[in-house]
């Protein structure tokens, strides 16, 4: 029976020994056993959740744990490691740097300068400034902040309202979670905020209606005047669902902000640096917004975020006003660079494009296959398989985490569906998988669907 929890009790399984994947032990490892209930009396519950695999190196697509098994990645790490693991442009760049400074606060160094300059050079006109911090949510609080201190020079002291998406995700801290769509994830602040207000998100599916009327009728039946809006904050796709809105949707957004002096916020946290088959998500739209938010794939690995913006609501802080401990540290930086720089010269966002397209193809394929594939939703090298109880369109969550656990199983690493998305199975392998190793993927996905109906 499966459960919401990976099992900790070693299982026989077949053995598996191709170019993509090795399992040669029992699952989990009996001999990993001392170290996950190691961490599992050290920290907390809410830092489990992952499948029992003790990662020990990962090269390209592959994973590798101490005892001789290996998993296929359709993880990315946390959709973090576009350019694949391990790669050795970014390791020397690491390497070099931290041999000759690990740490600086606040002060200049070449590899900020140049990490900086880069991401100005490769962004659209109009993004020309840069901030660096150390994760996505620390961008997302910066992105909230400008919003508003923009707000109270056009607009005054009621032009606070920043306007987010149901069922988005922008991180776990206090004002993430609050522009953040998932009700569940925010009992714990209190009494909901008036000032941050979450509308449908027109993802064809969960929301129907597709129109951008509906964002100004669902302001309208909260009693939001636009003159009060802040920002608006959106994902360019949601990540759990991999949900992408209508283009027209998006340009008439875009529009609707600069009507009403209000900042548009895109939260390419996931989407960023070619994993949607353009270098940025947002492009998609045709739209370029004023504030764009970047972590995971902007560094590989490591903690590193950023916000790109318009000068206008960057430029005008006195000095000191905006830093951070770790953002721009310049291992991260240099680490960074090294990583877009790969990214570019492989041009990843069109292998995602053209990989995508296989794997888009295959997932319809099993969709077809297989009546408990509710959906199939994504692009580029990003996608959600969401799993439904016979005969009907009701989430199975159960069932898509007995999937996910099969593939583990069998040497394929999936993340373990959780939260609002907890029926969706999520992929999105590094940008540089192969078409042999998206097909043994499919394969695998194929025989854990048939095994666990």
């Amino acid at each position: 029976m499966a459960s919401f929890t990976f099992s900790t009790i070693p299982a026989q399984v077949p053995t598996v020994d191709t170019p993509h994947r090795r399992i040669k032990t029992p699952i989990p490892v009996p001999e990993s056993l001392p170290i996950i209930r190691k961490m599992l009396e050290c920290e907390p519950e809410a830092m489990t959740g992952m499948a029992p695999v003790i990662w020990d190196r990962a090269e390209a697509c592959s994973i590798f744990d101490p005892w001789g098994n290996m998993w296929l990645d359709w993880t990315s790490g946390v959709l973090a490691a576009n350019a694949g693991h391990g790669r050795r442009e970014v390791v020397d760049a690491l390497k070099a740097q931290a041999e000759k400074l690990l740490f600086a606060y606040a002060h200049p160094t070449q590899p900020r300068a140049m990490l900086a300059a880069r991401l100005v050079e490769i962004a659209p006109p109009g993004l020309d400034r840069v901030m660096l911090f150390s994760g996505g949510a620390e961008a997302l609080e910066c992105a909230i902040k400008l919003s508003r201190i923009s707000a109270r020079k056009t607009g005054g002291e009621h032009k606070r309202i920043i306007v987010s998406f149901n069922n988005a995700f922008h991180g776990r801290t206090l004002g993430s979670q609050l522009a953040g769509g998932i009700s569940a994830m925010k009992e714990w602040i209190g009494p909901p905020d008036p000032a941050f207000v979450q509308v449908p998100f027109p993802d064809g599916y969960l929301c129907r209606d597709t129109a951008f009327d509906l964002f100004e009728r669902s302001l309208k039946e909260q009693n939001v005047q636009p003159a009060h809006v802040a920002g608006v904050l959106i994902e360019s796709f949601q990540g759990g669902d991999a949900n992408f809105a209508p283009p027209e949707y998006m340009q008439r957004l875009a529009d609707w902000c600069r009507r009403h002096h209000a900042v548009l916020t895109c939260d390419e946290v996931q989407a960023g640096f070619g994993r949607t088959g353009r270098l940025f998500g947002f492009e998609h739209y045709g739209i370029v917004p004023d504030l764009a938010c970047f972590a995971k794939g902007l560094s590989g690995s490591l903690p590193l975020s950023a916000v790109l913006g318009r000068a206008a609501l960057l430029d005008g802080f006195p000095p000191r006003s905006m830093t951070t401990t770790y953002g721009g540290n310049p291992v991260c930086a240099a680490a960074a660079l090294a990583n877009i720089n790969l990214i570019l010269a492989e041009d990843l966002p069109a292998r995602a494009a053209k990989a995508g397209e296989l794997l888009h193809r295959e997932l319809g394929r099993l969709a077809r296959k297989h009546p408990e594939i509710g959906f199939v939703h994504g692009r580029g090298l990003v996608a959600a398989v969401l799993i439904v109880k016979p005969n009907t369109q009701q989430p199975d969550a159960l069932r898509a985490f007995g999937i996910v656990e099969a593939c583990v199983r069998k040497g394929l690493m999936l993340f373990a569906p959780v939260g609002f998305a907890a029926a969706s199975i999520k992929i999105c392998p590094p940008l540089i998988i192969s078409d042999d190793a998206i097909m043994e993927g499919i394969a695998v996905l194929d025989a854990a669907l048939a095994e666990t109906a």
